[in-house]
């Protein structure tokens, strides 16, 4: 009877600590888990940030926007839950702006554009949400990248822009312009 009551508790023994080590192996591994997906959250605002304050320096954003701008990663997980799936939104979402500005950026540089592309990115940032649980879901997967969008300037050096405009005023009314032409026929839609 003693050996059955000693090899019982050892069972026991054996068993609370497998499960002890199980326990803390499971625990590490979130561990790891949670600090790789912290380093890459890190990861993505710091380039973010970088990237906000070169374009502070390349003079297309003024630098009373830059908080505004960093705002996008900064409150991503405000509303939303840290998932991998949102991470990756989140990294795609920052991407798409950082490549947005910097090609418009490269482009503003040689056909002499810049300021334009200054106000193009002040009207941006007037359409950033004020308050921080405006940053949610859909506010990333639909309003944000339709805003980066939006940040484009014409392919045309700003000097022959300037000469189109001034060839469509001498043309005056004779020949309505293609802007125009569209109005009437969204009227007529509108009106049929």
């Amino acid at each position: 009877m003693a050996y059955v009551v000693f090899f019982t508790l050892a069972l026991l023994i054996t068993i609370l600590s497998v499960y002890l080590v199980i326990e803390n192996n499971r625990r590490k591994a979130r561990e790891a888990e949670k600090k790789a997906f912290n380093d890459r959250l890190k990861v993505i605002s710091s380039n973010f940030k970088l990237k906000v304050a070169e374009f502070v320096e390349a003079k297309i954003l003024r630098p009373k926007y830059a908080p505004q701008i960093n705002a996008i990663v900064g409150n991503f997980f405000v509303v939303q839950a840290h998932s991998e799936e949102n991470l990756a939104q989140l990294e795609k979402v920052s991407e798409l702006f950082i490549y947005s500005v910097t090609n418009e950026l490269n482009k503003c540089r040689s056909n002499g554009n810049m300021d334009l592309l200054a106000e193009q990115l002040q009207y941006f940032v007037a359409e950033l949400p004020t308050a921080g649980i405006a940053y949610n879901r859909d506010f990333y997967r639909e309003m944000l990248p339709a805003l980066i969008a939006r940040i484009q300037t014409p392919d045309t050096p700003a000097i022959q822009q300037d000469e189109d405009v001034l060839d469509s005023q001498e043309l005056g009314n004779s020949e309505p312009s293609n802007q125009q032409m569209q109005a009437a026929l969204v009227k007529e839609h509108a009106v049929g």
